[in-house]
């Protein structure tokens, strides 16, 4: 007769699994990013389009726009506290308390952007205020996409994880397509003037919508199974997660660091490359109304591939995937911002679809899932969090670096900047390679000790 080793939580893993429900886990990690970063992708558009006139008015556009790209940034600064309170939340009371409380925050913060004077009316209070808003934003979504996706990964069959954990994703990118969706009309329609006085507004007081809709989806989620198991045991709550995560999985944290670098092909497109083409200082002379629908339709062709890709890593792997969308984005984002400058509409377009639509998508779909599985239960939000925002916050200051390094008046804009972002590209996929593929492992194997990691003592579990 087999002896179940004390505190040993498989045969709680086990009995749970017909409890699992990954359809509703991913409907509501769906619709919750969505609504999240609604809030979130506003603020970004904004920084891009209309915040360099009306809150960082300057006789230099080079100063206005790093200024503005800038508090973009700020938001990404605050992202590491949230990961570390919002993540040992999550772990340590569970996945939905965290869900909604990141909810209601963003929510809040995105509504008081709305009533905020400009600079014109009240001065440098206006861009301070600004930035304690997005402090705010960013401390809140950085407990979004960790816990709503491992919220997924534990409800999910595990040959599947791919598959389902991509929705919170794809929630991330429809929540870009309503900020998207509701500036268009705005920006094309009314005159400049009022658009820039309060047509602006209008998309960010939405968000007390988002207040209410956020409370009554995330008080129904029910937390998974296989976390509630854990928790029975206690083991969730005896070390401070952080605590927990830098003893025993440091140079997994710092691979999972070094692959969010990847972002920087969103940051080098959907970011500067707004900038690029419709600040005055560049002469490129788009409009910001003609840059939205060029956002829309990367953000439309990326909710159709994330799930096609999510589904494809559950077969060939995440890492297959993540390597090929990185390198492969990184060598064309400056072919992107080639289009633009060469101002053809239908190439722009063409080449966003390609860079960020495809091979973005190919590391963005799959990423989520796995890093959840680089971590062990007791701080799989905390690692995915922390590495996550991290990452992001560092990658964050890349469009103020790409705007210094690259000014209004300059030369070679796209080679230039291309080149940093390919370099960028290739030191996260080598991080990538460096990780362990971990697709179709039971939760149990996950929960063993993997290369970079320390193994647990008693002391330490």
């Amino acid at each position: 007769m087999s002896i179940t080793p004390p505190g040993d939580i498989r045969p709680n893993l086990e009995a749970s699994i017909g409890r699992r429900d990954p359809k509703k886990a991913a409907m509501s990690g769906w619709i919750g990013s969505a609504l999240e970063y609604y809030d979130f992708a506003l603020y970004s558009l904004a920084a891009a389009l209309i915040f360099p006139a009306i809150f960082f008015p300057s006789e230099n556009p080079t100063v206005a726009i790093i200024a503005s790209l800038a508090t973009y940034a700020v938001g990404y600064v605050s992202r590491p506290v949230g990961a570390i309170v919002l993540g040992a939340y999550g772990d340590r009371h569970g996945r939905k308390h965290v869900l909604i409380f990141a909810m209601l925050l963003m929510g809040f913060a995105t509504f008081a952007v709305g009533l905020l004077p400009t600079y014109g009316q009240v001065g440098i209070l206006a861009p301070v205020l600004l930035v304690i808003l997005r402090l705010i934003q960013g401390f809140a979504v950085a407990g979004e996409l960790g816990g709503a996706s491992a919220m997924i990964v534990e409800h999910s069959p595990d040959a599947r994880r791919g598959f389902f954990a991509s929705f919170s994703l794809q929630g991330t990118q429809v929540g870009s397509i309503l900020a998207t969706g509701v500036l268009l009309p705005l920006a094309a329609l009314l005159p400049k003037d009022q658009f820039e006085t309060w047509g602006w507004r209008i998309p960010f007081l939405l968000s007390a919508f988002v207040i209410l809709a956020g409370y009554i989806i995330r008080r129904r989620v029910q937390e998974p199974p296989a976390y509630l198991a854990q928790a029975e045991t206690g083991k969730a709550k005896r070390r401070f997660p952080l605590i927990d995560l830098l003893r025993t999985h440091p140079w997994v944290l710092v691979r999972c660091v070094i692959m969010t670098f990847t972002n920087v092909i969103g940051m080098a497109t959907l970011i500067f490359g707004v900038s690029y083409a419709t600040q005055k200082g560049y002469g490129i002379g788009y409009s910001s109304s003609e840059f939205l629908w060029v956002t829309l339709v990367a953000n439309l062709t990326a909710v159709v591939t994330i799930p096609m890709f999510g589904a494809l890593s559950d077969r060939i792997g995440r890492r297959t995937l993540m390597v090929a969308g990185g390198i492969g984005g990184g060598l064309l984002a400056g072919g992107y911002l080639w289009a633009i400058d060469q101002r053809s509409l239908v190439l722009v377009f063409v080449c966003v679809v390609i860079v960020q639509g495809i091979f973005f998508q190919m590391w963005n779909a799959t990423f989520a899932t796995f890093f959840q599985e680089q971590f062990p239960m007791r701080i799989r939000v905390t690692g995915f969090a922390v590495s996550q925002n991290v990452g992001l916050m560092i990658a964050s200051f890349f469009p103020s670096i790409f705007t210094a390094v690259a000014p209004p008046g300059s030369t070679n804009v796209p080679v230039v900047i291309g080149l940093i972002t390919l370099g960028i590209c290739l030191a996260a996929a080598l991080a990538t390679l460096l990780s362990s593929d971990t697709k179709g492992k039971s939760l149990e194997d996950l929960e063993a000790p993997k290369a970079g990691s320390q193994p647990l003592t008693s002391e330490h579990a």
